[in-house]
């Protein structure tokens, strides 16, 4: 197309009005196709100038994000990118990119959508060079949120079908307090029918009660054990943001020093510089990381009895350490103890539903740590030495965008 301007250009002064005049309409017919297929785009696009001013925006690029100059179109068009985005975290990925002169760089954002739905957005700039020379950045908007959605019901998959084994055990569980209920009933039923035999009168009142007892413990023992399964297979009904960890991570730390220092137990805590956003669920996140914390507290209480109650002592016998840290593409969160520590052998058991060594445990908080890292599409791993302590490590994968852009600034 171009060569062909170029051509006719030198060539105008000997054209006709009427070919002048045809060629203005292929021109313009060319114009309006490379339109039409810009808006068929799937992706949304944002040219904007050397002055991050809007060139041209796709109608794909208008539906993905909410604009705060949707009725002025003036001032949209007059105004800075970011000025005009109604996300503030968008927006201040684009002024910042603006500040640095950055291209070749993506980020991935979680936004609600008029009938609250969460979606997913991947944000990309690249440079827009015409002529060899820059004249500006395309900003590129791919919507994520069905291939987010199905890795998560893939996920919610398998988990699934790990509950075919938790309800066999459940089974043997239930089948021993039957059992013993049908024994009981039995009893009380035969001596009821023999006394009858005798004129009617009922069996001494110890007796029954002594059956009676039985069968309501295990009764109660049933209701329980039905209780803690319902707890154990509900789904984890995850509402998967991007979301800062270290603002979660701080704000636990700040919420639990005080009260564990009462007891000479320190809480460190060592984040991590440009700690990228993760997907996972806010509070599910604080629920994983609150029952760890809780099971370090009582490890140190187990090995050092003197931490059980409230000391003077300015000396930290027992130590909690949480370090964030990257490796690769995971972020890896360390969560360790000088507690009493735990065996090869309990270690191998820790996930597993019921098993616990505590006297009142449920064995099933970290059952619900796994589910809860599992939902993140993340690890966990338990590393443990008795009478020396336990380092839990929590890996949960970065985001990755469609492609892998390299981060560069503009000389």
């Amino acid at each position: 197309m171009r060569e062909h301007v170029n051509r006719i250009s030198q060539r105008l002064q000997k054209l006709s009005p009427d070919q002048v005049k045809n060629i203005f309409k292929s021109v313009v017919t060319e114009n309006e196709m490379l339109d039409s297929i810009l808006e068929s785009l799937s992706t949304g696009l944002i040219v904007v100038n050397m002055q991050w001013k809007i060139l041209k925006i796709n109608k794909i690029a208008e539906r993905y994000l909410t604009f705060g100059y949707h009725s002025d179109e003036q001032k949209r068009d007059s105004a800075f990118l970011w000025e005009i985005f109604a996300e503030p975290e968008i927006a201040e990925f684009l002024k910042t990119c603006a500040k640095e002169k950055r291209s070749n760089t993506s980020e991935e954002f979680t936004i609600s959508d008029a009938n609250g739905s969460t979606r997913f957005l991947t944000v990309s700039i690249f440079s827009f060079v015409h002529e060899g020379q820059m004249r500006g950045n395309i900003v590129k908007i791919y919507d994520t949120t069905e291939n987010k959605k199905a890795e998560i019901r893939l996920r919610r998959m398998e988990s699934m079908a790990s509950l075919t084994n938790l309800a066999a055990g459940m089974a043997h569980e239930i089948k021993n307090p039957l059992g013993a209920i049908s024994i009981h009933i039995q009893l009380i039923q035969k001596a009821v029918a023999k006394q009858r035999e005798k004129g009617g009168m009922l069996p001494e009142k110890k007796f029954l009660e002594d059956h009676l007892d039985v069968v309501n413990e295990e009764i109660e023992d049933l209701n329980r054990l039905v209780m803690d399964f319902l707890f154990a297979v509900r789904p984890v009904n995850a509402d998967l943001r991007l979301v800062n960890p270290l603002k979660i991570l701080e704000n636990i730390v700040v919420f639990f020093k005080p009260e564990i220092n009462r007891f000479s137990i320190s809480l460190d805590f060592d984040g991590l510089q440009n700690c990228p956003k993760l997907l996972i669920d806010e509070k599910l996140f604080r629920e994983a990381i609150v029952n760890l914390l809780q099971n370090s507290l009582a490890a140190i209480k187990e090995r050092y009895p003197e931490c059980s109650e409230e000391s003077s002592n300015p000396q930290n016998i027992g130590t909690i350490f949480i370090k964030v840290k990257r490796k690769d593409d995971k972020i890896l969160f360390l969560i360790a103890d000088n507690g009493a520590g735990m065996s090869d052998e309990t270690v191998s058991k820790i996930f597993e539903p019921y098993f616990t060594t505590k006297a009142n445990g449920t064995g099933l908080g970290m059952t619900m740590v796994y589910k809860i890292i599992k939902e993140f599409s993340g690890e966990i791993q338990v590393k443990s030495e008795l009478g020396k302590g336990t380092v839990c490590t929590i890996f949960i994968p970065i985001p990755q965008t469609d492609k892998k852009l390299i981060v560069r600034k503009e000389q």
